[in-house]
C-alpha cells in the first residue's frame, strides 16, 4: 500500500502541472522547477504507482490511459486540499468559527458581561464560549484561545499581555463603621479587632495578605479573620450588608463608591495595584477571531477604568 507522505504530494503537483500545461517544460516554468527536476518527481511517481502517467515522444507529451484515470481520481483532491489550505488561512483575517476563552469570575460578571451581546453582533460568524473559573489551569491541555486573569502570573511559556493595573482599596459599609466606628490606622484594624473578610488566592489556597502601599512604603497587617470566601460577588454582598471590612479592586467597583454603599478608609495608602492579563499560547500568527476579542476587551477595560 503507498503512505502518503510530502514527496508524494509533491509528485502530485507535478503530475498535474504537466497534464494540464501539456508538457514538462511548460510545466517546470509555472513550478520554477528545471526540466530535469520534473522529470525525475515524474519518474519517482510512475515508481511508486507502478504505472506509467505518460506516453512522452520528442515534440508531445500525453496521458497514457491509466494517467487519464488518476488524473480523473486526484484532481479533485488536490482542490480540496488547496480550498482547505486556504479556508484555514482565512482564519487569519476573518472573525469566524468557535472561540473558547477563560474568564475571571469578577471581571466576567462585573464589566464582560453586560456588554457581550454587542461583541457577538458585531461577529455574527463567531460561536463564543466563555467558561469563568478562579485559577488559569492548563489553558492549551483544556482548549482555550485565550484568558483573561486577575493576578500576578507564574513563569510560562504562554504570552501574557497586561491590560490594567488596578487599585487595590480596604473599604467597609457605612453600616458597618455606625457600630464599630472607623479605623483611623491599617494597623488599628487588628489593635481594635475589627471584622474582616478574607478573599482566598486560588493559587496558594491561603487568603490574601492585607498590604498597604505608599509610594516606597509597605505594610501588612494581619486580619484574623473568622470569615473566607473565593468569590468576589460574595465579598462585595457580604461587605455591603455591613458584616466587616474588605479589600476589592478599584475596578469594577468605582459606582458603589462613588454612591457611597462603600466608604473608602484608607485613601492616604494609595498605591497597592493588582494586575488584568489577556493570555494566549502563542504570539505567532495570532488567528482573527482572539485579536477581535482582545480588541474588544481593551476597550471593556477602557471604559470600566475611567
Amino acid at each position: 500500500m503507498t503512505g502518503f507522505d510530502e514527496r508524494l504530494l509533491a509528485g502530485l503537483g507535478v503530475f498535474t502541472a504537466i497534464a494540464d500545461a501539456g508538457s514538462f517544460a511548460a510545466a517546470g516554468e509555472q513550478l520554477d522547477m528545471s526540466q530535469s527536476g520534473v522529470s525525475r518527481a515524474v519518474a519517482r511517481l510512475e515508481r511508486r504507482l507502478g504505472v506509467r502517467l505518460f506516453d512522452r515522444t520528442t515534440r508531445v507529451v500525453s496521458l497514457t490511459e491509466e494517467g487519464r484515470r488518476f488524473h480523473a481520481r486526484v484532481l479533485p483532491l488536490l482542490a480540496g486540499l488547496e480550498d482547505a489550505a486556504n479556508d484555514a488561512g482565512m482564519g487569519r483575517t476573518l472573525v469566524r468559527g468557535r472561540l473558547r476563552v477563560q474568564l475571571d469570575p469578577f471581571f466576567s460578571r462585573m464589566a464582560l458581561g453586560p456588554r457581550i451581546g454587542e461583541f457577538l453582533r458585531l461577529h455574527p460568524g463567531l460561536t463564543l464560549d466563555l467558561v469563568t473559573r478562579d485559577h488559569l489551569g492548563d489553558m492549551v491541555a483544556d482548549g482555550f484561545d485565550l484568558a483573561v486573569r486577575f493576578g500576578h502570573l507564574p513563569d510560562s511559556t504562554l504570552v501574557a499581555r497586561k491590560l490594567l493595573d488596578t487599585r487595590i482599596l480596604t473599604v467597609a459599609a457605612p453600616a458597618y463603621l455606625a457600630r464599630h466606628g472607623r479605623p483611623a490606622t491599617p494597623q488599628a484594624i487588628a489593635r481594635d479587632g475589627h471584622a474582616c473578610i478574607d478573599f482566598r488566592d486560588s493559587a496558594t489556597g491561603r487568603p490574601f495578605p492585607w498590604e498597604f502601599h505608599r509610594k516606597r512604603q509597605r505594610l501588612q497587617v494581619p486580619t484574623d479573620g473568622r470569615l473566607i470566601v473565593n468569590d468576589a460577588g460574595t465579598l462585595l454582598s457580604t461587605c455591603l450588608a455591613g458584616y466587616g471590612i474588605a479589600q476589592i479592586m478599584d475596578f469594577g467597583t468605582r459606582a458603589l463608591l462613588d454612591a457611597g454603599q462603600l466608604v473608602e478608609l484608607f485613601p492616604d495608602w494609595p498605591d497597592e495595584r493588582f494586575p488584568l492579563h489577556a493570555i494566549h499560547p502563542s504570539r505567532h500568527q495570532v488567528p482573527a477571531k482572539v485579536q477581535a476579542f482582545l480588541r474588544f476587551v481593551v476597550g471593556v477595560v477602557e471604559a470600566g477604568d475611567q
